[in-house]
Parts: C-alpha cells; sequence; structure tokens
C-alpha cells in the first residue's frame, strides 16, 4: 500500500512546525515499518502543483498533518490545496463538480476521480480537548470533525476520496509536558495499527 503524507507544520511567526515534524516523524517511521511504501511532502518546501498532484494519483492513502491557526489550517497549507487541488482538475483528481446544464440543480461534488482512495487527517491544538466536549465550552460540545474540519472533509470528499478516522492532538503550548507527549505517541501509534493493519487488511 502507498501512502502519501502531507506535512502541515507551517514555520510562522512564533511557531516552528516543530511537533508536525515529530508527528510526520512517528508516521513514517511505523508505516516504513510495517512495509508500506511513503511519500512525503512539507508546505514550507516549494513545490510545483503538477507534480504534488501526481503523489495523490500515486497514492492510496493520503495523510494531512496540520496544526489549526484561527480555527482554519495554516495559509501556507491552503495555499498548496488551492494550487495542488486545481492543477488536479481534469488531471486525474476530479473532472467538475458533477452537475450537468441540463439538470444543474443536483449532484454536485460527484465529479471526483480518487474514488477508492482514502484519507486521514490529524489536527494539532492549543485548545484543551475539553473544549469541544464540556457544556458551556468554546466549541458548544461541537468534535474537531464535525466543526473546524467539516470543509475540510467536504474538500476531500470533492475529488472522491473517503475518510479514515484521524486523531487530534489538544493543549500543546500550555501543557506539552514530556510524559503527555509520550502518551501521545504511544496512543497514536495504537491509533496507527488499528487503521493501517486491522482496518485496511479487511477493506
Amino acid at each position: 500500500m502507498r501512502i502519501f503524507i502531507i506535512n502541515g507544520g507551517q514555520v510562522f511567526a512564533h511557531s516552528g512546525g516543530l511537533f508536525n515534524n515529530t508527528l510526520a516523524g512517528w508516521t513514517t517511521a511505523f508505516l516504513e515499518r510495517e512495509g508500506f511504501e511513503v511519500r512525503i511532502s512539507n508546505i514550507n518546501d516549494e513545490f510545483d502543483p503538477f507534480a504534488e498532484v501526481e503523489h495523490f494519483k500515486w497514492a492510496d492513502v493520503v495523510i494531512y498533518h496540520t496544526p489549526i491557526w484561527w480555527f482554519q489550517v495554516p495559509n501556507r497549507l491552503k495555499k498548496y490545496i488551492d494550487d495542488v487541488f486545481t492543477a488536479g482538475h481534469q488531471n486525474g483528481m476530479y473532472t467538475s463538480d458533477g452537475r450537468s446544464r441540463t439538470n444543474p440543480a443536483i449532484n454536485y461534488g460527484t465529479g471526483g476521480l480518487m474514488q477508492g482512495k482514502k484519507y486521514m487527517v490529524t489536527t494539532t491544538w492549543n485548545a484543551p480537548d475539553t473544549a469541544f466536549t464540556l457544556p458551556g465550552e468554546f466549541f458548544g460540545e461541537t468534535s474537531v470533525d464535525d466543526g473546524v474540519l467539516f470543509g475540510f472533509h467536504k474538500m476531500n470528499r470533492f475529488v472522491g476520496m473517503e475518510r479514515i478516522n484521524g486523531f487530534h492532538f489538544h493543549d500543546l503550548e500550555k501543557n506539552a509536558t514530556e510524559e503527555r507527549i509520550e502518551n501521545y505517541r504511544r496512543d497514536y501509534t495504537r491509533h496507527l495499527k488499528a487503521v493501517f493493519t486491522s482496518e485496511m487488511q479487511l477493506s
């Protein structure tokens, strides 16, 4: 199985992208140890959108690692997505929005060409997980996937990819102790094992 990893840990202002670099390393090491083929792109690097499209077309699974800045993906990752997905138009990623001129009211979002491919996203946050789960807290008991990432998931569905359950890392500025990072490494590795050596073998 072929896995394409996108490291969205942008270097900007006070952010060095260090935890997402670590996370991409955990993912790469696990997958290579399990015998998967891996390619990786870092959004801090210069890129050719058409070459990046070829990575999407090559991959069976795309993994996005991204911090969340102001409740969105970083600007450099957004530029990467805009440029690469546009380069993928009628080039292996999608043909159109799926509608026909004879009946334009239906079938929006069905023009993807990446059916059979899957994607997974991890996010890293300053916000604690309780901000999403406790009554009265900031996100109103709305999960990361149903809230901030709603449009991100629709983006991938638009080109035909199927979602794999992701993993979200919380409270990484005020509470990033060595113990918590090690616990996250253990839990995330367990997640990868469940997804890539169990679920994938059954699909």
